[in-house]
């Protein structure tokens, strides 16, 4: 249905008679009457700010923090809802509440306010039996408005506060305002909804405050209720993912230096009681957390509260279980990490930033393709990130924008392994689903990234630094990237200024010849052939480039554990070379005590480089490491999602950075690929398991577009025994360690 025949007659109003930008406020409301004579009707609704829509005192959908995150300035999504159940003959009431939402709240890390705009605003049209040209209702200057009702402060962020003795007694006419259209898109992704639920274990602190531990690190909000309260009473929750050194709750690990002049990221309620029960949950916000302090003087026993988790609608489409308890706990910490940063858009994590970065999705697509059926909230991600691209080719690293431009933001906007999220992030999707439509839809965005790349190569930061490479002009080492981001031990500030002085030649030729080779597959799918030769032919070129660069004497020279792992996941050495570095590899983790070392862009690959080399026991032993740094470390310290970074929780107690980026669970990945060695591509399917005995046992699933792929292995005694289940229909290619290779089509395989 085109966006004009939707709201042809409708009109954006609002419920606020004055704007004041720099001033934060509470919720706005708007309500109309209309009559139903009967028919299929259905309410076509969006917002500048998020909306809640009550028809006859009744909510409509069970969606939350509609109409989502977009680049507000170019894209606006409107949602569709059948409502005739809702309605009674006569007349009705629609009831709307808004809130600021991503629009004009307090977004990213510098906690910027009206980003899109100062006003909050409503557009909606009900019509019947698909009659567009006669809605029985739409927004105009008819409609009611008051600005003087129970949330007195809203932000998406920051959180509520709620009065609960106040009712609305008067109204004014909405005010109707000029804005356009255009930018108005469909619902494109699956709606955010409400998930699991835990309930609240009050726990002993040194501090003595209230306490609740919910057991589970989440993005969410918490709900409570109170029984036999006074009027007036007040109730203060605040959120946070840890206790800090002394066992008492603390939000510091996720507080950026800058806001706490403006008093920080609270994620904090604050409400006042009516007389009697009450209930209540946020209407207009999400938090990132584990625990919650209360503050009240109400009797606790008084008070009983629950997290309720929220994210995208998205099947859990993967299972895996072994023999070590703390390497299931692992898998499950990736999913809740994956499960708390997937609210509408892909984001580093729920409490500091809430950023769409490009460098995360582009890190963790091939796992997220894997746990749940994630496709409709990339799909809709990627509108924004091709809406982002600049000119020029550069791709802006968080889509949609949460923080006002600025210098810093246009410098890293070059950044490889961020912006190739417009090639990783489409081609594995295409991969699992086999739709040509998501190449198509993204590829002039990928080529106008690799196109850009090319322009940045050849352009040396130091004077003759590659004279003695014959394809120096395909190495690039201008302009800034992010690099092996949070290797263990680096000193970031440090690693940036030495990236502006000298940049990162390494990492950034390798992704410009690792995104021209799949740029050049891509062109070959869709019938793009000029384009698959000609970048071919500068993927070819980029890897000689890169081998020039970092081989001497058909060896790699470095002591860091990313510069073996990314040629060899990348294809970028000739075999000879590549086993050599492998080799190489292994001993640099050995001689590590079996620790990892890499950073935020290779350690995905990290074990499956090992694995496929032939050294599964260094591999294993990785993976099992317990102390730091290593994939375990954080579920010795009772992690239940994954850190940003490897140190989280210090062996002192102490906490620093975000505990839930869903970055490092990527291994998550190989414990399907590899462990049980379901590889799915939607035209070829394997199922290679590598066994080891320090696990036991390995079950993995994966409910693939396909169907169920099941793979199993256990050990009794010295000897495996296989359990594999492939879809009816589907042909798939069996390798087990000892060499058999079985041609399977559909069934139930035992060896």
């Amino acid at each position: 249905m085109e966006m004009k025949e939707v709201f042809n007659k409708a009109e954006w109003i609002s419920p606020e008679q004055n704007i004041e930008p720099n001033k934060r406020k509470g919720a706005g409301y708007l309500k109309q009457f209309f009559i139903y004579s009967g028919g299929d009707a259905k309410i076509y609704a969006t917002a500048h700010g998020l909306y809640q829509i009550l028809i006859n005192g009744k909510e409509i959908t069970n969606a939350r923090l509609t109409p989502g995150c977009d680049a507000y300035d170019k894209r606006l999504q409107y949602q569709e809802y059948e409502i005739t159940d809702a309605l009674k003959l006569g007349e009705n009431e629609i009831y709307v509440t808004l809130g600021d939402g991503w629009y004009r709240g307090c977004n990213g890390i510098d906690g910027v306010r009206n980003l899109y705009g100062d006003d909050l605003s409503f557009l909606a049209s009900i019509i019947v039996d698909d009659d567009f040209s006669s809605p029985i209702l739409v927004t105009d200057n008819s409609w009611l408005a008051s600005e003087n009702g129970p949330i007195l402060l809203t932000d998406l962020q920051l959180g509520e506060t709620c009065d609960a003795n106040i009712e609305i007694t008067s109204w004014n006419q909405a005010k109707k305002m000029h804005f356009s259209y255009d930018n108005l898109v469909p619902q494109e992704g699956p709606y955010v909804t409400e998930h699991e639920m835990f309930e609240g274990k009050l726990i002993t602190v040194p501090s003595g405050d209230y306490v609740f531990d919910f057991g589970q690190n989440l993005a969410g909000y918490t709900s409570f209720v109170v029984e036999h309260a006074q009027g007036g009473e007040r109730i203060t929750i605040v959120h946070g993912e840890s206790l800090d050194e002394n066992g008492n709750f603390t939000i510091a690990n996720f507080q950026p230096g800058e806001r706490n002049k403006s008093g920080g990221i609270k994620q904090e309620i604050n409400y006042i009681c009516k007389p009697g029960r009450n209930e209540f949950k946020p209407l207009f916000s999400i938090f990132g957390y584990r625990y919650a302090k209360v503050e009240t003087q109400i009797p606790i026993d008084h008070f009983s509260i629950k997290s309720i988790s929220l994210y995208s609608d998205m099947r859990l489409t993967a299972t895996f279980k072994c023999g070590n308890e703390a390497v299931n706990q692992l898998f499950n910490n990736s999913i809740w990490s994956m499960k708390s940063n997937f609210c509408d858009i892909p984001t580093d994590c729920p409490t500091r930033e809430r950023a769409g970065w490009t460098g995360d999705a582009a890190v963790f697509v091939k796992t997220g393709v894997y746990l749940m059926d994630c496709r409709g909230v990339y799909e809709k991600w990627l509108a924004n990130v091709r809406l982002g691209q600049h000119s020029d080719g550069k791709m802006a690293y968080i889509c949609p924008k949460n923080s006002k431009p600025g210098q810093i933001a246009e410098m890293f906007s070059a950044s490889v392994g961020w912006g190739d999220a417009a090639i990783l992030v489409p081609w594995n999707l295409y991969r699992i689903y086999g739709d040509k439509n998501i190449l198509i839809c993204n590829y002039d965005m990928m080529k106008k990234w690799v196109d850009f790349l090319k322009q940045r190569a050849g352009k040396s930061k130091l004077k003759n630094r590659f004279g003695g490479n014959p394809y120096r002009k395909y190495i690039i080492d201008t302009g800034m990237d992010y690099g092996e981001w949070c290797e263990p031990g680096a000193d970031v500030m440090k690693t940036m200024m030495n990236a502006f002085k000298n940049g990162q030649p390494e990492v950034a030729t390798a992704y410009f010849a690792h995104s021209s080779r799949l740029l050049s597959i891509i062109g070959s799918i869709i019938g793009e052939d000029e384009d698959s030769k000609y970048y071919g032919v500068l993927a070819t070129n980029a890897r000689r480039a890169y081998q020039h660069l970092v081989l001497k004497d058909g060896r790699i020279v470095s002591n860091r554990q990313c510069e073996y792992v990314r040629p060899i996941a990348f294809k970028l050495l000739d075999e000879s070379d590549a086993k050599v570095a492998a080799a190489d590899l292994n001993d640099l983790v050995i001689g590590n005590d079996y620790h990892l070392n890499t950073g935020f862009l290779s350690t995905p690959f990290l074990c499956q480089v090992l694995a496929d080399y032939g050294y599964v026991d260094t591999a294993y032993k990785l993976l099992l490491q317990k102390d730091y740094p290593s994939w375990l470390y954080a579920v010795e310290k009772g992690a239940t999602t994954i850190w940003e970074t490897w140190d989280g929780i210090r062996e002192d107690g102490t906490v620093h950075d975000s505990l839930n980026h869903y970055s490092y669970g990527a291994i998550s990945g190989w414990l399907l690929s590899g462990v049980c060695g379901i590889d799915y591509d939607f035209e070829e399917v394997r199922i290679r398991p590598i066994p080891h005995k320090s696990l036991k046992f390995a079950s993995g699933s994966f409910d693939s577009p396909k169907g169920k792929i099941v793979s199993e292995w256990r050990y009794e005694g010295e000897n495996v025994k296989y359990h594999i289940e492939i879809p009816n229909g589907l042909e798939a290619t069996i390798e087990l360690p000892d060499g058999r290779i079985i041609n399977a089509i559909g069934g139930n395989y035992e060896f």
